[in-house]
Protein backbone atom coordinates (compact mmCIF):
# COMPACT_ATOMS: atom_id res chain seq x y z
CA UNK A 1 0.00 0.00 0.00
CA UNK A 2 1.18 3.91 -0.45
CA UNK A 3 2.16 5.64 1.87
CA UNK A 4 1.44 8.97 2.85
CA UNK A 5 2.70 12.53 4.06
CA UNK A 6 2.42 12.70 7.43
CA UNK A 7 3.11 15.75 7.84
CA UNK A 8 -0.77 16.58 7.36
CA UNK A 9 -1.11 14.21 10.13
CA UNK A 10 0.12 17.14 12.46
CA UNK A 11 -2.73 19.77 11.21
CA UNK A 12 -5.35 20.37 13.98
CA UNK A 13 -8.60 18.72 13.33
CA UNK A 14 -10.10 21.17 10.38
CA UNK A 15 -8.76 24.34 8.69
CA UNK A 16 -10.74 27.02 10.38
CA UNK A 17 -12.79 28.47 7.41
CA UNK A 18 -14.05 24.88 6.31
CA UNK A 19 -14.85 24.07 10.42
CA UNK A 20 -16.94 28.02 10.74
CA UNK A 21 -18.51 26.19 7.46
CA UNK A 22 -19.89 22.72 8.63
CA UNK A 23 -21.40 24.82 12.22
CA UNK A 24 -22.89 27.26 9.77
CA UNK A 25 -24.19 24.55 7.39
CA UNK A 26 -25.51 22.53 10.33
CA UNK A 27 -27.13 25.25 11.83
CA UNK A 28 -28.70 26.32 8.67
CA UNK A 29 -30.01 22.55 7.92
CA UNK A 30 -31.72 22.33 11.32
CA UNK A 31 -33.10 25.79 10.78
CA UNK A 32 -34.12 26.38 6.97
CA UNK A 33 -36.12 30.01 7.44
CA UNK A 34 -33.08 31.48 9.70
CA UNK A 35 -31.69 34.69 7.80
CA UNK A 36 -28.51 33.83 8.10
CA UNK A 37 -25.63 36.89 7.80
CA UNK A 38 -21.96 35.71 6.82
CA UNK A 39 -19.36 38.28 8.08
CA UNK A 40 -17.07 35.52 8.45
CA UNK A 41 -14.72 34.51 5.19
CA UNK A 42 -13.32 37.79 3.66
CA UNK A 43 -15.00 37.11 0.01
CA UNK A 44 -16.46 39.60 -1.51
CA UNK A 45 -19.76 40.81 -2.49
CA UNK A 46 -19.79 43.46 -4.66
CA UNK A 47 -20.04 43.25 -9.08
CA UNK A 48 -16.58 43.10 -10.74
CA UNK A 49 -15.30 46.61 -11.34
CA UNK A 50 -17.65 47.30 -15.27
CA UNK A 51 -14.09 47.87 -16.82
CA UNK A 52 -12.70 44.87 -15.81
CA UNK A 53 -16.26 43.06 -17.13
CA UNK A 54 -15.51 44.86 -20.31
CA UNK A 55 -12.18 44.08 -20.79
CA UNK A 56 -12.92 40.25 -20.24
CA UNK A 57 -15.68 40.34 -22.33
CA UNK A 58 -13.38 41.72 -25.38
CA UNK A 59 -10.59 39.10 -24.41
CA UNK A 60 -13.29 36.20 -24.80
CA UNK A 61 -14.38 38.19 -28.38
CA UNK A 62 -10.65 37.42 -29.43
CA UNK A 63 -10.49 34.40 -28.26
CA UNK A 64 -13.41 33.30 -30.74
CA UNK A 65 -11.03 34.21 -33.84
CA UNK A 66 -7.97 32.40 -34.80
CA UNK A 67 -6.03 36.09 -35.06
CA UNK A 68 -6.71 36.43 -31.70
CA UNK A 69 -6.82 33.26 -30.05
CA UNK A 70 -4.32 32.68 -27.26
CA UNK A 71 -3.59 29.01 -26.29
CA UNK A 72 -0.61 29.21 -23.43
CA UNK A 73 0.14 32.26 -21.87
CA UNK A 74 4.03 32.98 -20.17
CA UNK A 75 4.24 31.01 -16.93
CA UNK A 76 5.05 34.79 -15.29
CA UNK A 77 2.48 36.52 -16.23
CA UNK A 78 1.87 38.77 -19.77
CA UNK A 79 4.19 41.67 -20.07
CA UNK A 80 1.77 44.61 -20.39
CA UNK A 81 0.28 43.59 -16.94
CA UNK A 82 3.32 43.40 -15.54
CA UNK A 83 4.62 46.39 -16.80
CA UNK A 84 1.06 47.96 -15.82
CA UNK A 85 1.69 46.59 -12.12
CA UNK A 86 5.13 47.87 -12.09
CA UNK A 87 4.16 51.29 -12.82
CA UNK A 88 0.67 52.08 -11.10
CA UNK A 89 1.51 49.55 -7.67
CA UNK A 90 5.18 49.83 -7.28
CA UNK A 91 7.33 52.85 -9.38
CA UNK A 92 4.39 54.94 -8.61
CA UNK A 93 5.35 54.54 -4.94
CA UNK A 94 8.82 55.07 -5.33
CA UNK A 95 9.60 51.37 -5.53
CA UNK A 96 12.89 49.90 -7.32
CA UNK A 97 10.47 47.27 -8.91
CA UNK A 98 11.00 46.28 -12.75
CA UNK A 99 8.05 44.47 -14.38
CA UNK A 100 10.38 41.03 -14.79
CA UNK A 101 10.69 40.36 -10.79
CA UNK A 102 6.87 40.55 -11.11
CA UNK A 103 4.98 36.99 -11.45
CA UNK A 104 1.16 36.86 -11.91
CA UNK A 105 -0.55 33.73 -10.51
CA UNK A 106 -4.00 32.71 -9.29
CA UNK A 107 -3.92 34.07 -5.89
CA UNK A 108 -1.66 34.97 -3.01
CA UNK A 109 -3.10 32.58 -0.72
CA UNK A 110 -1.80 29.92 -3.53
CA UNK A 111 1.56 31.52 -3.92
CA UNK A 112 2.09 31.90 0.04
CA UNK A 113 2.59 28.44 0.19
CA UNK A 114 3.70 27.56 -2.82
CA UNK A 115 7.09 29.85 -2.44
CA UNK A 116 8.05 27.16 0.00
CA UNK A 117 8.70 24.96 -2.68
CA UNK A 118 12.23 26.76 -3.16
CA UNK A 119 13.38 27.00 1.02
CA UNK A 120 15.26 24.29 2.35
CA UNK A 121 13.83 22.20 5.32
CA UNK A 122 16.16 23.85 8.28
CA UNK A 123 15.21 27.41 7.85
CA UNK A 124 14.06 28.63 11.13
CA UNK A 125 10.04 30.40 10.49
CA UNK A 126 8.68 33.15 12.60
CA UNK A 127 5.03 33.89 12.12
CA UNK A 128 3.15 36.45 14.67
CA UNK A 129 0.12 34.86 16.93
CA UNK A 130 -2.74 35.53 15.75
CA UNK A 131 -2.02 34.75 12.43
CA UNK A 132 -3.49 34.33 9.08
CA UNK A 133 -3.83 30.21 9.20
CA UNK A 134 -2.40 29.38 6.03
CA UNK A 135 1.28 30.16 6.83
CA UNK A 136 1.00 28.33 9.39
CA UNK A 137 -0.72 25.53 7.98
CA UNK A 138 1.38 25.14 4.59
CA UNK A 139 4.94 24.78 6.77
CA UNK A 140 3.08 22.01 8.64
CA UNK A 141 2.29 20.22 5.30
CA UNK A 142 5.96 20.85 3.99
CA UNK A 143 7.53 18.88 6.89
CA UNK A 144 8.91 22.38 8.57
CA UNK A 145 7.30 21.61 12.11
CA UNK A 146 7.11 19.39 14.98
CA UNK A 147 4.07 18.50 16.56
CA UNK A 148 1.29 20.78 17.69
CA UNK A 149 0.95 21.47 21.65
CA UNK A 150 -2.62 22.20 23.40
CA UNK A 151 -2.33 25.79 22.83
CA UNK A 152 -2.35 24.87 19.15
CA UNK A 153 1.12 25.87 18.49
CA UNK A 154 3.30 23.76 16.33
CA UNK A 155 7.43 23.00 17.44
CA UNK A 156 9.66 24.52 15.43
CA UNK A 157 7.57 27.80 14.43
CA UNK A 158 8.59 31.25 16.51
CA UNK A 159 6.04 32.48 17.81
CA UNK A 160 5.50 36.52 17.83
CA UNK A 161 2.96 36.78 20.20
CA UNK A 162 0.39 40.02 19.24
CA UNK A 163 -1.70 42.14 21.40
CA UNK A 164 -3.82 45.63 22.38
CA UNK A 165 -0.64 46.12 24.04
CA UNK A 166 2.01 46.14 21.11
CA UNK A 167 -0.34 47.52 19.03
CA UNK A 168 -1.00 44.66 17.11
CA UNK A 169 3.06 45.09 15.93
CA UNK A 170 4.96 42.21 16.70
CA UNK A 171 8.39 42.91 18.47
CA UNK A 172 11.58 41.96 16.92
CA UNK A 173 12.67 38.13 18.20
CA UNK A 174 16.02 38.50 19.97
CA UNK A 175 16.69 35.33 18.47
CA UNK A 176 18.00 34.52 14.44
CA UNK A 177 15.12 33.67 12.29
CA UNK A 178 15.49 33.23 8.59
CA UNK A 179 11.19 33.17 6.91
CA UNK A 180 9.71 36.14 8.57
CA UNK A 181 5.87 36.21 7.79
CA UNK A 182 4.40 39.63 8.31
CA UNK A 183 0.97 41.00 6.95
CA UNK A 184 0.11 44.76 6.74
CA UNK A 185 -2.62 45.64 6.90
CA UNK A 186 -3.12 43.07 8.99
CA UNK A 187 -5.43 39.85 8.71
CA UNK A 188 -6.98 39.36 11.19
CA UNK A 189 -6.52 42.12 13.57
CA UNK A 190 -6.51 45.21 11.25
CA UNK A 191 -3.64 46.86 12.41
CA UNK A 192 -1.08 48.50 10.22
CA UNK A 193 2.57 48.98 10.31
CA UNK A 194 4.63 52.33 9.74
CA UNK A 195 7.26 52.67 8.01
CA UNK A 196 9.59 52.91 10.90
CA UNK A 197 8.49 49.40 11.98
CA UNK A 198 8.98 47.96 9.01
CA UNK A 199 12.69 49.82 8.31
CA UNK A 200 13.23 48.01 11.73
CA UNK A 201 11.98 44.44 10.26
CA UNK A 202 13.92 45.04 7.68
CA UNK A 203 16.85 46.23 9.05
CA UNK A 204 16.90 43.01 11.24
CA UNK A 205 16.02 40.70 7.98
CA UNK A 206 19.67 42.18 6.12
CA UNK A 207 21.51 41.55 9.52
CA UNK A 208 20.73 38.21 10.10
CA UNK A 209 20.71 37.29 6.07
CA UNK A 210 16.60 36.24 6.48
CA UNK A 211 13.69 36.57 4.23
CA UNK A 212 10.81 38.77 4.79
CA UNK A 213 7.27 37.06 3.42
CA UNK A 214 5.08 40.62 2.96
CA UNK A 215 1.29 39.89 2.84
CA UNK A 216 0.50 43.27 1.06
CA UNK A 217 -2.90 41.66 0.08
CA UNK A 218 -5.11 44.44 1.92
CA UNK A 219 -2.79 47.31 0.74
CA UNK A 220 -5.59 48.95 -1.10
CA UNK A 221 -7.31 49.67 1.69
CA UNK A 222 -4.77 51.97 3.84
CA UNK A 223 -6.52 55.34 4.12
CA UNK A 224 -3.80 56.94 6.10
CA UNK A 225 -1.11 58.88 3.81
CA UNK A 226 1.61 57.95 6.30
CA UNK A 227 1.33 54.35 5.70
CA UNK A 228 4.05 52.44 3.45
CA UNK A 229 1.43 50.27 1.39
CA UNK A 230 4.78 48.27 -0.14
CA UNK A 231 7.74 46.70 1.91
CA UNK A 232 9.58 48.00 -1.03
CA UNK A 233 9.19 51.55 0.06
CA UNK A 234 11.15 50.70 2.74
CA UNK A 235 15.01 51.04 2.14
CA UNK A 236 17.20 47.90 1.57
CA UNK A 237 13.47 45.57 1.19
CA UNK A 238 14.88 44.48 -2.08
CA UNK A 239 17.84 42.31 -0.69
CA UNK A 240 15.06 40.38 2.04
CA UNK A 241 11.60 40.47 1.00
CA UNK A 242 9.43 39.33 -1.17
CA UNK A 243 5.60 40.31 -1.81
CA UNK A 244 2.20 39.06 -2.11
CA UNK A 245 -0.60 41.07 -3.46
CA UNK A 246 -4.06 40.31 -5.15
CA UNK A 247 -6.81 41.50 -7.19
CA UNK A 248 -9.34 39.64 -4.78
CA UNK A 249 -10.23 42.38 -2.34
CA UNK A 250 -9.55 45.68 -4.05
CA UNK A 251 -11.07 44.77 -7.64
CA UNK A 252 -13.60 41.51 -6.47
CA UNK A 253 -11.63 38.67 -7.76
CA UNK A 254 -12.34 36.75 -5.05
CA UNK A 255 -14.08 34.26 -8.02
CA UNK A 256 -11.76 35.13 -10.54
CA UNK A 257 -7.96 34.05 -9.03
CA UNK A 258 -5.91 36.76 -10.57
CA UNK A 259 -2.87 37.56 -7.84
CA UNK A 260 1.17 38.41 -8.20
CA UNK A 261 4.34 37.98 -5.84
CA UNK A 262 7.38 39.99 -6.44
CA UNK A 263 10.78 38.48 -6.17
CA UNK A 264 13.98 41.20 -7.19
CA UNK A 265 16.28 39.74 -8.50
CA UNK A 266 18.80 40.99 -5.65
CA UNK A 267 17.33 38.54 -3.63
CA UNK A 268 20.10 35.54 -2.38
CA UNK A 269 19.88 32.01 -0.82
CA UNK A 270 22.45 30.02 0.03
CA UNK A 271 22.73 26.29 -1.42
CA UNK A 272 23.89 23.61 0.71
CA UNK A 273 27.71 23.99 -0.66
CA UNK A 274 27.42 27.52 0.86
CA UNK A 275 27.13 28.89 -2.69
CA UNK A 276 24.67 31.81 -3.22
CA UNK A 277 21.50 31.35 -5.34
CA UNK A 278 19.41 33.25 -7.36
CA UNK A 279 15.70 33.09 -5.79
CA UNK A 280 14.42 35.13 -8.60
CA UNK A 281 16.09 31.78 -10.75
CA UNK A 282 14.60 29.64 -8.51
CA UNK A 283 10.99 31.27 -8.33
CA UNK A 284 11.17 31.45 -11.69
CA UNK A 285 11.66 27.72 -12.48
CA UNK A 286 9.27 26.79 -9.92
CA UNK A 287 6.59 28.54 -11.48
CA UNK A 288 7.89 27.14 -15.22
CA UNK A 289 7.37 24.06 -14.08
CA UNK A 290 4.90 23.55 -12.05
CA UNK A 291 2.24 26.39 -13.07
CA UNK A 292 0.81 26.92 -16.76
CA UNK A 293 0.00 30.72 -16.09
CA UNK A 294 -3.43 32.42 -15.21
CA UNK A 295 -5.79 32.79 -18.21
CA UNK A 296 -5.56 35.74 -21.20
CA UNK A 297 -9.40 36.26 -20.64
CA UNK A 298 -8.75 36.76 -16.29
CA UNK A 299 -5.11 38.72 -17.23
CA UNK A 300 -7.04 41.20 -19.20
CA UNK A 301 -9.46 41.87 -16.97
CA UNK A 302 -6.84 42.50 -14.48
CA UNK A 303 -5.03 45.13 -16.29
CA UNK A 304 -8.15 47.40 -16.73
CA UNK A 305 -7.92 48.15 -13.07
CA UNK A 306 -5.28 50.11 -14.11
CA UNK A 307 -7.61 52.52 -16.78
CA UNK A 308 -8.54 55.33 -15.69
CA UNK A 309 -12.28 54.00 -15.39
CA UNK A 310 -11.01 50.91 -13.44
CA UNK A 311 -8.93 52.88 -10.62
CA UNK A 312 -12.14 54.97 -10.49
CA UNK A 313 -14.67 51.76 -10.38
CA UNK A 314 -11.83 49.89 -7.95
CA UNK A 315 -11.50 52.85 -5.35
CA UNK A 316 -15.10 53.11 -5.14
CA UNK A 317 -15.67 49.57 -4.71
CA UNK A 318 -12.27 50.20 -1.56
CA UNK A 319 -14.54 53.08 -0.14
CA UNK A 320 -17.37 51.10 0.20
CA UNK A 321 -16.01 48.19 1.97
CA UNK A 322 -14.40 50.80 4.16
CA UNK A 323 -17.56 52.48 5.22
CA UNK A 324 -19.13 49.12 5.91
CA UNK A 325 -15.68 48.89 8.24
CA UNK A 326 -16.93 52.25 9.86
CA UNK A 327 -20.41 51.44 10.45
CA UNK A 328 -19.22 48.03 12.29
CA UNK A 329 -16.85 49.72 14.59
CA UNK A 330 -19.19 52.86 15.12
CA UNK A 331 -22.10 50.39 16.26
CA UNK A 332 -19.71 47.77 18.50
CA UNK A 333 -18.49 50.85 20.18
CA UNK A 334 -21.54 52.30 20.87
CA UNK A 335 -22.36 49.30 22.04
CA UNK A 336 -19.99 49.03 24.67
CA UNK A 337 -17.58 46.56 22.76
CA UNK A 338 -14.14 46.92 22.52
CA UNK A 339 -12.58 46.66 18.93
CA UNK A 340 -9.92 47.22 17.19
CA UNK A 341 -9.15 47.66 13.13
CA UNK A 342 -11.34 49.01 10.56
CA UNK A 343 -9.16 52.23 10.03
CA UNK A 344 -6.86 50.95 6.96
CA UNK A 345 -8.17 47.74 6.85
CA UNK A 346 -11.29 45.59 6.18
CA UNK A 347 -11.33 43.53 9.43
CA UNK A 348 -12.65 44.73 12.67
CA UNK A 349 -11.12 42.57 15.53
CA UNK A 350 -13.77 42.57 18.21
CA UNK A 351 -12.84 41.70 22.40
CA UNK A 352 -15.49 39.60 22.98
CA UNK A 353 -18.01 40.45 25.48
CA UNK A 354 -19.16 38.92 28.52
CA UNK A 355 -15.26 36.73 28.33
CA UNK A 356 -16.75 34.89 26.10
CA UNK A 357 -14.89 32.21 24.40
CA UNK A 358 -13.59 33.29 20.59
CA UNK A 359 -15.66 29.95 20.03
CA UNK A 360 -18.65 30.42 22.61
CA UNK A 361 -19.06 33.91 20.81
CA UNK A 362 -19.23 32.47 17.63
CA UNK A 363 -21.74 30.03 18.86
CA UNK A 364 -23.78 32.40 20.54
CA UNK A 365 -24.02 34.72 17.32
CA UNK A 366 -25.02 32.31 15.34
CA UNK A 367 -27.81 30.80 17.67
CA UNK A 368 -29.24 33.91 18.56
CA UNK A 369 -28.61 36.41 16.24
CA UNK A 370 -27.91 34.28 12.80
CA UNK A 371 -24.47 36.13 12.60
CA UNK A 372 -21.47 34.51 11.13
CA UNK A 373 -18.16 36.11 12.43
CA UNK A 374 -14.45 34.16 12.40
CA UNK A 375 -12.97 33.19 15.96
CA UNK A 376 -9.78 34.45 17.29
CA UNK A 377 -8.74 31.31 18.36
CA UNK A 378 -8.60 29.99 15.03
CA UNK A 379 -5.65 32.18 14.33
CA UNK A 380 -3.59 31.27 16.93
CA UNK A 381 -3.61 30.99 20.93
CA UNK A 382 -3.38 34.76 21.30
CA UNK A 383 -6.50 35.30 19.37
CA UNK A 384 -8.47 34.03 21.83
CA UNK A 385 -10.91 36.55 23.20
CA UNK A 386 -11.10 37.71 20.47
CA UNK A 387 -13.53 37.82 17.26
CA UNK A 388 -12.93 38.65 13.36
CA UNK A 389 -15.95 40.38 11.67
CA UNK A 390 -15.49 40.84 8.07
CA UNK A 391 -16.55 44.61 6.25
CA UNK A 392 -17.18 42.32 2.91
CA UNK A 393 -20.79 42.40 2.34
CA UNK A 394 -23.71 44.21 1.54
CA UNK A 395 -24.63 47.28 3.27
CA UNK A 396 -27.86 45.93 4.10
CA UNK A 397 -26.86 42.71 5.89
CA UNK A 398 -24.21 45.07 7.69
CA UNK A 399 -26.41 47.55 9.33
CA UNK A 400 -29.11 44.74 9.83
CA UNK A 401 -26.44 42.52 11.69
CA UNK A 402 -25.05 45.45 13.92
CA UNK A 403 -28.26 46.08 14.55
CA UNK A 404 -28.79 42.26 15.29
CA UNK A 405 -25.74 41.85 17.93
CA UNK A 406 -25.83 45.26 19.62
CA UNK A 407 -29.45 44.66 20.69
CA UNK A 408 -28.24 41.23 21.83
CA UNK A 409 -24.74 42.06 23.02
CA UNK A 410 -24.66 45.50 24.79
CA UNK A 411 -22.15 45.66 27.11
Amino acid sequence: MVTINDNYLKLKAGYLFPEIARRVNAFVEANPDAKVIRLGIGDVTEPLPEACRTAMIRAVEEMGDRNGFKGYGPEQGYGWLREKIAQFDFQSRGCDIDASEIFISDGSKCDCGNILDIFGDTNTIAVTDPVYPVYVDTNVMAGHTGDVNDRGEYGGLVYLPISAENHFTASIPSEKVDLIYLCFPNNPTGATATREHLQAWVNYAKAHGSIIFFDAAYEAFITDPELPHSIYEIEGARDCAIEFRSFSKNAGFTGTRCALTVVPKTLMGKAADGSDVSLWQLWNRRQSTKFNGVSYVVQRGAEAVYSPDGQNQVQALVRFYMDNAQIIRNQLTAAGIQVYGGVNAPYVWVKTPHNLSSWDFFDKLLNTVNVVGTPGSGFGAAGEGYFRISAFNSRENVEEAMRRITEKFKV
